[in-house]
């Protein structure tokens, strides 16, 4: 498979140059034949969209976009797998679940922050002040195979417990806000718009977060039947930089960042801006072989805790087509 880099990717988006996709060389895409093109996006908690708007980088996009919006991985997965969206991003932990139950997609980017974002949280006041705490507690990892999922687990195995030693309550995120709003879990796994809500609204604490445990890695998939478009493949490479162009607008403007995102949630700008550094990380990184270990890495931890079976090549569900710089 041959790499499509930016330069050549700007030709495409001319209708000067082919795209390369899975060894074949189509016809060059003139431009307006890329206003034909239909990207169908899924977006967790609709959080891309309107930082996309937030930024600016709404207005020149070449392409249409069918947004839907899934309050959590596990949603936006089932959807790639039946083939009802043609991209989404999610943390690699759900996506490798995803892979190994027979969605046909493949990685097509990577954005890391090392970690940062997905945390377990208790209730203000709570007796649980350090991970050893938690033995003979209810933990909501929120929905089995999440990122907060592969968290958790990390969590007891660093705490020297194990998932006998505690309670786990897999919810949907509404359903686990509402359980530790009612104080019926001790902790739970959240991240995103719903760590933001609880530590603003309720006063929640973090325990631990992710460092050290959880890769950091926010990845962009795409279903093989759109990677076999090459309109389809112009599109993602176009949208993920959008993406990490998103990402660079958050670091440059601080203040138009809080400013959104705490209305986006509906917090304070001061709760926002403890949030602030996990967003400020991101880094795109390359989908390489080191890429691809980390995700085989993720496949065998799910393995060593019973929630995944098999065997799994994490390599192959990797492309290698788009541009990372």
């Amino acid at each position: 498979m041959k790499t499509l880099n930016r330069r050549t990717f700007g030709l495409l988006l001319g209708g000067l140059a082919a795209v390369v996709v899975f060894g074949s060389e189509p016809p060059a895409l003139a431009a307006e034949d890329l206003s034909k093109v239909v990207l169908r996006v899924g977006d967790q908690t609709g959080a891309t969209k309107a930082k996309f708007e937030a930024a600016g980088l709404l207005a020149d996009i070449p392409y249409q976009i069918e947004w839907s919006v899934y309050p959590a991985a596990v949603n936006l997965h089932e959807a790639l797998k039946a083939d009802a969206i043609d991209i989404g991003q999610a943390a690699d932990s759900p996506t490798v679940s995803a892979i190994a139950g027979g969605s046909k997609i493949k990685v097509v980017a990577n954005y890391s922050n090392g970690g940062l974002g997905s945390s377990v949280i208790v209730p203000a006041g709570s007796p649980i002040k350090t991970i050893e705490d938690l033995k003979g507690k209810t933990i909501s990892p929120t929905t089995r195979g999440s990122v907060a999922h592969y968290l958790t687990l990390g969590v007891l195995k660093k705490a020297g417990l194990t998932q006998d030693d505690v309670k786990l309550a897999f919810l949907n995120p509404s359903d686990a806000s509402a359980a530790f709003q009612a104080g019926s879990i001790d902790a739970w796994g959240a991240w995103g718009i719903y760590k933001a809500r609880s530590i603003g609204t309720l006063k929640a604490t973090v325990l631990i977060d992710g460092p050290g445990i959880n890769t950091g890695n926010f990845v962009l998939s795409a279903t093989d039947n759109a990677l076999a478009d090459p309109g389809k493949v112009a599109a993602i490479a176009d949208f993920s930089t959008r993406i990490e162009r998103a990402f660079d607008w958050s670091k440059k403007n601080k203040d138009a960042y809080l400013d959104f995102y705490a209305a986006f949630t509906k917090q304070d700008k001061a709760t926002i801006e403890g949030l602030y550094p996990e967003e400020a990380a991101y880094v795109r990184q390359p989908t390489d072989d080191t890429f691809a270990a980390s995700l085989q890495n993720v496949f065998d931890t799910w393995k060593e805790a019973g929630v995944l079976s098999g065997n799994l090549k994490l390599a192959d569900y990797v492309y290698r087509g788009l541009p990372t710089n």
